[in-house]
């Protein structure tokens, strides 16, 4: 090795190297018409992913060119070009862990989650199958005809293409996880993301193990994958061991699966994937990626050591993952894919009315907030929402506030009754109570019959009409009631919004889900080039060092 001095392009491109040679004994040949040393040329060879960067030195002028190749020095010659450096040619497809491909066939590791009331629409996971993309179907909160209806549409329009189903937990009714169970298990659908569960259920484990087969070489056949998001160690462990010998038990009494799918079911985990979600839109538990990330991945590697398992599962990372640098922070710490959410609620093929749309993209980092979640209120659990443009986050608190209070809605002072029902009901209570019951009747009558008898039940029933209505308004785009929108966001759309800041992509109209798939990916093998050139001396100006969308691809 030697040491090469700092030299400083006279014409400064903004290119400088000062470290160890690793080429020092070799040298560049190819017509020097194709060496760039202008800003504007350079970045165009720096984003050409499918050919090799040669950086090199001509006359003390530092350059980058694509074509070309690398010789051995010959001493007797003079006028040889020095080569100061190279990268090779870099492939999306190469980011993350190709085993992930494999496994679901897709051509990136990467996916897109589920937002629940079906913001992941049919229409978008569509786009995303035929792309060779795998998204999620937001199915918490569907009922059960348009959840089935959504399977039909998705699986007539992808055949041999990837998609998932969303599983979300239900602690307060359980019935509801086993409705989504019965039709993933009738319709075939071979890959759900279970996500917000707080510990295992018979469901998820009955999902899995039913899908369980010998081959015809004696081989574990898995035919009902399963991807976990979880923010949690404690629910991550939980999936990433074998299911619990005694629920497994209760299916095969059940006659819900065989012995043998129960036996085979103990030799695997529960799950093939984990997706680690730090801080996020809707459930959260706001946990920052950097320190979330490698202590699940140390305890993947934990469990690995003890199962021994033929194929360890991967880990992947969301919440957060809203550009190109955020994307590649989660794959250079090891993540084997990315999940995007929030980002892709602006797209045109979101679920969400215009009128979110527009707001979230307009939206900036500081513009969310926790709020009470319909699905467990009477737990205080908080989702983070958009509080720009909405009155929601702040009128949820307040009923929550009243929850925790008083025993009764009868409790409620007269005047402080008045005002929500013209404020945030805009009816009277008693009309909303008269909706509730109509509703639980069809849909829950059990927990309708606790509520009759027990009124801080009945008031809870009564708020979670504000709760879960205010979300589909956001969905259906009901006039009048866009202050009372419930938008289920998190920081990433605002750093997203920075990002395409001044692009095409500025305009919601023009973000397409596959296309922010694409950008984002692309520029994030993009920014591993850059770096890959950093960490190996040549200094880079700030210039480069960003990718903003480009309109034609770079595929």
């Amino acid at each position: 090795m030697k040491t090469v001095d700092t030299v400083t392009n006279p014409r400064d491109n903004g290119l400088k190297f000062n470290t160890f040679s690793f080429y020092q004994n070799q040298v560049w040949k190819g017509s020097t018409d194709c060496i760039s040393f202008d800003q504007n040329s350079i970045k165009e060879k720096l984003l050409n992913l499918n050919q090799p960067c040669y950086v090199v030195r001509v006359d003390g002028r530092i350059g980058i060119a694509n074509g070309g190749y690398a010789a051995p020095q010959d001493d007797a010659k003079t006028g040889e070009v020095e080569l100061i450096t190279a990268v090779p040619p870099i492939k999306i497809q190469n980011l993350g862990d190709p085993n992930f491909l494999s496994f679901y066939g897709t051509k990136y590791a990467y996916m897109t989650g589920a937002m629940a009331g079906g913001i992941a629409s049919a229409e978008m996971i569509i786009a995303l199958g035929k792309a060779k993309l795998m998204g999620s179907f937001g199915a918490g909160g569907l009922t059960p005809s348009r959840l089935e209806a959504a399977i039909n549409q998705i699986q007539s329009a992808l055949i041999n293409e990837p998609y998932c189903f969303n599983l979300i937990h239900s602690p307060n009714d359980l019935a509801i996880e086993r409705r989504a169970v019965d039709l993933y298990l009738k319709y075939g659908v071979r890959v759900v993301e279970a996500s917000a569960f707080l510990d295992l259920t018979p469901n998820i484990v009955y999902y899995r193990a039913a899908g369980l087969g010998l081959n015809s070489a004696n081989e574990i056949e898995i035919r009902n994958k399963v991807i976990a998001k979880v923010s949690r160690r404690e629910v991550a462990t939980k999936f990433l061991q074998p299911a619990p010998i005694k629920i497994l038990q209760d299916l095969v009494n059940q006659g819900l699966i065989s012995e043998l799918q129960a036996n085979l079911a103990a030799r695997l985990p529960v799950a093939d994937d984990i997706t680690v979600e730090a801080d996020s839109g809707g459930h959260t538990d706001n946990r920052p990626l950097v320190c979330l990330l490698p202590s699940m991945l140390a305890l993947r590697d934990e469990i690995q050591a003890k199962y021994q398992y033929e194929k360890p599962i991967r880990i992947g990372v969301a919440g957060g993952i809203s550009n190109p640098q955020s994307a590649l922070a989660g794959l250079m710490m090891g993540a084997a894919y990315i999940v995007t959410g929030s980002v892709n609620q602006s797209c045109v093929e979101s679920g969400s009315c215009e009128h979110t749309k527009k707001l979230l993209a307009q939206a900036e980092m500081a513009d969310m907030m926790m709020a009470p979640a319909a699905d467990m209120f009477e737990m205080g659990v908080k989702l983070q929402v958009l509080k720009r443009g909405t009155m929601f986050p702040m009128r949820a608190q307040k009923l929550y506030e009243l929850y925790r209070t008083y025993d009764s809605i009868d409790d409620i002072p007269m005047a402080e009754r008045e005002k929500l029902e013209k404020q945030i009901f805009r009816q009277s209570l008693s009309e909303v109570w008269e909706g509730t019951v109509s509703y639980l009747s069809q849909t829950n009558p059990e927990k309708l019959a606790k509520a009759v008898n027990n009124p801080k039940l009945k008031m809870a029933a009564i708020f979670k009409w504000y709760l879960g209505l205010s979300s589909r308004w956001s969905s259906s785009g009901e006039k009048g009631r866009e202050v009372d929108y419930q938008i289920w966001c998190g920081p990433a759309m605002g750093s997203f919004n920075e990002w395409v800041k001044g692009t095409y992509l500025e305009e919601a109209n023009n973000r397409l889900v596959v296309d922010v798939a694409n950008q984002i990916m692309s520029g994030a093998a993009y920014l591993y080039r850059v770096q890959s050139l950093r960490v190996q001396g040549l200094q880079i100006g700030d210039c480069y060092g960003q990718f903003y969308p480009q309109v034609s691809s770079l595929e």
